[in-house]
C-alpha cells in the first residue's frame, strides 16, 4: 500500500509510531480534521491495496462488517444527496511506524461509524479502540440494497438479559434513559469506568453461555488465531465481567449494554437520529465500541513490554539499527 502511493500521499500519512494522532478519531464526521490519506482522493489499486491492509488484519466476519458500513455509509448519500459529508470512500488511512515482521508500527481507519486502531508487534496484534456502527444499519434501497449490519450483536445482547429472572435484570439495569453516545467514544482513552450491572458469578451456567457467546462475537472481528488468543485472555477473567443495561427490555425499544473487565469493554448504543434528524433513540442507528482497559488500547501495553525488552536509549543502539 505504502509503496503504490506518491511522495505527497506518504508523507500525509505516516507518522511516528508513538504520535498524538493516534488518539484524535472521531465519529464526528462533518466537521472533522482528520488525518491520513482519504481513500476517495485514492486511485483504485491503491484503494484496492489500503483495504487489502484491513482484510489482511480481520477475519472474514470482521471485514465483511467493516465494508458493509462503508457501503451504507454511501446508502446514507443515496438518502441525503450530502455528497460532501457521505460516501463509501470517505475514510481516512494512516499508517504509524513503519511495517515490520519484528519492530512494532501499526494503521488506523478514521471516518463515519467506523473506526480501527491496529497495532502488530511481531505475531501480536491489538485491534482497539474499535467503533463500529451505521444510520441506518439497514439498506432498503439503492446501489447496496439488502446490506445490513448488527444483528447479531443486538440480538444476542437482548436474548441475555431476557434470559434473566425480573431479580437478575433489576440489578443489571442501571438506568432508563439512553446516553447520548456510548461513554467511552472518542478523546476518552483516559476515563475511568467503574463496574456496574449484574456480576458473571450471578448468572446462572446457561447466561454465562450467552455472555461468553456475545463477547465471542465481538472478539471475533480479529482474524483467526489472534481471536482465539484474545478470547482466551478475556474468558480469564469472567468472574470480574459484569453487564449493565440501560433502557427497557423488549422487542421495540432502544436500549444500551455494557460488558466491563479488567481485559475488555464492549458497549452497544442504540442512537437518536442524525441523519434522520428524529431526537428519539431507535434501532435504526447503532454505535459500537470494543476498547482494551488497563492501558491496552493502541497497543500501549504490548509496547511498554517492548521497551522494557530492548535499548532505545541510544539512536545507534542495536535495536533502533535493526541488529537482533
Amino acid at each position: 500500500f505504502i509503496a503504490a502511493l506518491e511522495p505527497g500521499q506518504r508523507r500525509s500519512m505516516m507518522f511516528d509510531l508513538e504520535a498524538d494522532r493516534w488518539r484524535t478519531w472521531s465519529n464526528i464526521h462533518i466537521y472533522m480534521f482528520r488525518d491520513g490519506v482519504c481513500l476517495a482522493d485514492l486511485r483504485e489499486p491503491q484503494r484496492e491495496k489500503a483495504l487489502a491492509l484491513i482484510q489482511a488484519s480481520m477475519s472474514a466476519a470482521g471485514y465483511g462488517l467493516a465494508r458493509d458500513i462503508m457501503k451504507l455509509n454511501e446508502h446514507v448519500r443515496e438518502l441525503t444527496g450530502k455528497d460532501e459529508a457521505y460516501g463509501e470512500w470517505y475514510y481516512w488511512i494512516s499508517i504509524f511506524g513503519t511495517p515490520s515482521t519484528e519492530k512494532p508500527w501499526g494503521w488506523q481507519i478514521d471516518g463515519h461509524h467506523l473506526i480501527l486502531n491496529c497495532f502488530v508487534i511481531g505475531d501480536a496484534m491489538v485491534l482497539t479502540p474499535q467503533f463500529m456502527g451505521s444510520e441506518p444499519v439497514d439498506a432498503l434501497s439503492g446501489k447496496y440494497k439488502g446490506t445490513s449490519i448488527l444483528k447479531a450483536e443486538e440480538a444476542q445482547g437482548l436474548g441475555l438479559m431476557k434470559a434473566f429472572s425480573d431479580e437478575q435484570r433489576k440489578k443489571a439495569t442501571i438506568g432508563m434513559q439512553l446516553p447520548f453516545d456510548v461513554f467511552a467514544t472518542a478523546y476518552r482513552d483516559n476515563m475511568t469506568m467503574k463496574y456496574e450491572g449484574l456480576r458473571y458469578d450471578e448468572f446462572d451456567k446457561a447466561q454465562q453461555g450467552l455472555l461468553a457467546a456475545l463477547i465471542k462475537t465481538y472478539v471475533e472481528r480479529l482474524p483467526p488465531g489472534h481471536a482465539e488468543i484474545r478470547l482466551d485472555d478475556v474468558l480469564e477473567h469472567l468472574k470480574d465481567t459484569h453487564f449493565a443495561w440501560i433502557g427497557p427490555c423488549n422487542d421495540r425499544d432502544a436500549f444500551y449494554y455494557r460488558i466491563h473487565s479488567p481485559t475488555i469493554l464492549i458497549e452497544f448504543d442504540h442512537q437518536a437520529g442524525i441523519v434522520f434528524e428524529n431526537d428519539v433513540h431507535t434501532r435504526d442507528h447503532i454505535h459500537t465500541l470494543v476498547r482494551t482497559p488497563n492501558g491496552g488500547d493502541y497497543g500501549k501495553d504490548l509496547l511498554k513490554q517492548h521497551y522494557l525488552q530492548h535499548d532505545h536509549s541510544h539512536p545507534r543502539s542495536p535495536h533502533r539499527m535493526g541488529v537482533r
